[in-house]
């Protein structure tokens, strides 16, 4: 059974930085990309960055030059240092990790809340 469990979530001040990381245990086939969403009271689901097995890497626009994505393969985990939060990045975050045959898995999110 796959298993994805974040940790890092929290409540800062705008300016302040955290950092997530989620880490992956049993996956029946090879992990292709890991990746981080967000959802925000009464929004859509959208990606904030992904990171792929080959180390490329996608970020969304709003987070650029201040959000960072890297891996430990060996540990199949996933980390995304926030820097210079905003009360607009205030969410919940998702782990997504693919697999080979795009099989995807969802963790079950950390809160994440800016203040002003």
């Amino acid at each position: 059974q796959v298993r994805l469990v974040e940790a890092g979530g929290g409540l800062v001040q705008a300016g302040g930085s955290l950092r997530l990381f989620c880490v992956a245990s049993g996956n029946r086939f090879s992990t292709t990309a890991m990746g981080w969403y967000r959802q925000a009271p009464g929004k859509q689901r959208e990606l904030v960055a992904s990171i792929t097995s080959g180390g490329s890497t996608n970020y969304a626009d709003s987070v650029k030059d201040r959000f960072t994505i890297s891996r430990d393969s060996a540990k199949n985990t996933v980390f995304l240092q926030m820097n210079s939060l905003k009360p607009e990045d205030t969410a919940v975050y998702y782990c997504k990790l693919t697999t080979y045959y795009d099989f995807e898995y969802w963790g079950q999110g950390t809160q994440v809340t800016v203040s002003p």
